[in-house]
């Protein structure tokens, strides 16, 4: 079980065991703002709240207007592992513009793909091919995607999660 970790500012900073987040807790260094009601804590001298989202008592300020740097999990994930060209699941991603005619690896070029779509479109521009993307590729921007684990959120985390994406 994996706990969601926000500053002050309710902006995510990280994802933590939920070991780790019952220490923060405990030693008052944060607060639980949701907790995983099905699955308490036990031990022999007590038993605790799983902590699924905590709040750090002290301030913690993210550096803003940090870029994301680009991956092939960060395409997937900005497209929402769907295809730019056909709209099915993708697996691969692919440079609009070619590499060998000077496309560079940046938001801007590259898109989720299916691996038909991929095969398909080779070394060529979408314009060549005669196809369309479905939407316009661009970097990802908040603070959320500047913390790891949080491509797999869990349901308790939506509400803190949806003024940062």
């Amino acid at each position: 079980m994996r706990t969601l970790v926000l500053n002050a500012g309710y902006e995510p900073l990280a994802v933590v065991s939920f070991k780790r987040a019952l220490v923060l807790v405990m030693s008052g260094k944060a607060a639980i703002l949701a907790r995983d009601d099905g699955h308490p804590v036990l031990s022999r001298s007590g038993e605790w709240d799983r902590p699924a989202v905590i709040l750090l008592t002290r301030y913690v300020r993210l550096p803003h207007g940090r870029s994301v740097p680009v991956s092939r999990r960060g395409v997937l994930r900005r497209d929402s592992q769907r295809c730019g060209y056909c709209g099915l699941s993708a697996s691969t991603i692919d440079h609009v513009m070619p590499r060998s005619r000077g496309g560079a690896d940046s938001w801007e070029n590259l898109v989720a793909c299916c691996l038909k779509c991929n095969n398909v479109k080779g070394d060529r521009t979408p314009q060549e091919m005669g196809w369309t993307l479905r939407y316009q590729p661009k970097a990802p921007h908040g603070s959320a995607w500047m913390v790891r684990g949080v491509e797999r959120p869990q349901d308790e985390w939506s509400p803190f999660l949806a003024d940062a994406a």
